[in-house]
């Protein structure tokens, strides 16, 4: 999907109609999944930046920057905090690790994007981003704990197929992409986030009927 700057902007644009989609459905159906059905919709604009980013020739400019910001900090925050708000009961126990690992990352990476300049640099098919990540392998292990460990503890069955899928996606584009693995990897992520819409659509079960009717009056 970021292989060049017409296939962003045709995915990026899919994958925000689908995130439309999910989160209307959940203000209807499952409110407090609002912010998890919200991720599609994040991750197509992130794809619409990035072809920017293409269109632009990579560089330091706004656009760069502005995918940055939503590819390391936002993400590793956003995703633990939205399961934990979506999910109830033990799954909120479970997500603890999660949610403090992903806060920890997000206030590092920020850091580091206040400190430093990212670059993009067009490389074949690929966009790379630089940046010069301090302990780049602790920050890329807390980066996926946040994001994909939360979908895994969870403890919903969509969810945790979404992590498993993601998870898997993230080891092919750091065998395949090694210096382009935060591009390819938020491209498969974004493109696993339409099955929210199948976990959003199922929404929550119907309350069942009752069977104390009133009595019906007789004359």
């Amino acid at each position: 999907m970021c292989w060049s700057a017409t296939a962003d902007l045709v995915a990026g644009g899919a994958i925000t109609a689908v995130g439309v989609v999910c989160v209307a459905r959940a203000a209807r159906v499952r409110p407090r999944a609002v912010p998890l059905a919200a991720l599609p919709l994040l991750l197509g604009a992130h794809q619409l930046i990035e072809a920017a980013v293409w269109h632009a020739g990579g560089g330091t400019g706004a656009a760069t920057l502005a995918w940055a910001v939503i590819a390391l900090p936002l993400l590793p925050l956003w995703v633990p905090l939205a399961v934990w708000w979506a999910v109830s009961g033990a799954a909120r126990r479970r997500l603890w690790l999660p949610v403090a690992v992903g806060a920890v990352t997000s206030v590092v990476l920020a850091g580091v994007l206040a400190t430093h300049t990212v670059t993009a640099e067009i490389r074949g098919h690929t966009m790379a981003y630089a940046i010069g990540l301090p302990h780049a392998a602790w920050l890329i292990g807390g980066y996926l704990v946040a994001t994909i460990g939360a979908l895994l503890l969870s403890g919903e069955r969509a969810l945790v197929l979404l992590g498993a899928l993601v998870g898997a996606g993230a080891a092919v584009c750091a065998a395949l992409w090694r210096w382009e693995f935060v591009s390819t990897w938020c491209a498969c992520a974004a493109l696993c986030s339409v099955l929210l819409l199948g976990w959003v659509r199922r929404g929550v079960p119907a309350a069942p009927r009752s069977t104390n009717s009133p009595p019906v009056p007789r004359s």
